[in-house]
């Protein structure tokens, strides 16, 4: 990364998503002196995934940065959700499988998603399952308390008979 580059990356990541022209001008900039920068190009595709609700343009943004760069451990968790909100699962579910390979990259963050896949897809015993699965990656307190939330919010969801299975066969195991 040129230190030009990385100035303009800078500047447009600070600017977002507070003053969105700014930090577009900022982005252009920044991918005139290195088109094939990961983290510009998954920055891009942020802004057309949360900001414009584009998710087929965001997605090739998103595409062209895990291309540029595999290992690149912004990248697969923007692309994630980008493809949970467009309903895109089996690609997701793909590019978790894969992301979770990579060294270094925020697991716990990577079993939400999978758990929000299966939430999704109707699964609430198997989402529950990758929470907890997330809450074992877990390693500060803000995400694990974010965690036990969605962990109720999934329960409330349940049908009453399979809660009582379900809290019946945690206390089995303990």
């Amino acid at each position: 990364m040129t230190l030009t580059k990385s100035k303009y990356y800078f500047e447009a990541l600070d600017n977002y998503p507070y003053s969105l022209p700014d930090c577009l001008e900022a982005l252009n900039y920044a991918l005139s002196y290195d088109p094939e920068d990961a983290d510009s190009l998954c920055l891009m595709g942020r802004i057309y995934s949360e900001m414009l609700d584009d998710y087929e343009k965001a997605k090739l943004y998103f595409e062209e940065a895990m291309q540029c760069d595999v290992t690149n451990l912004n990248t697969p968790k923007y692309y994630i959700k980008c493809l949970l909100d467009n309903e895109d699962f089996q690609e997701a579910e793909k590019l978790i499988n894969y992301s979770l390979k990579i060294k270094g990259i925020d697991r716990s963050t990577l079993w939400f998603y999978r758990a929000m896949l299966s939430e999704m897809r109707g699964s609430l015993a198997n989402a529950l399952k990758f929470l907890n699965d997330a809450k074992q990656f877990s390693y500060n307190k803000e995400m694990l308390e974010f965690l036990k939330a969605r962990e109720q919010f999934v329960k409330s969801k349940m049908p009453k008979k399979l809660r009582k299975k379900s809290a019946k066969k945690k206390k089995e195991t303990n």
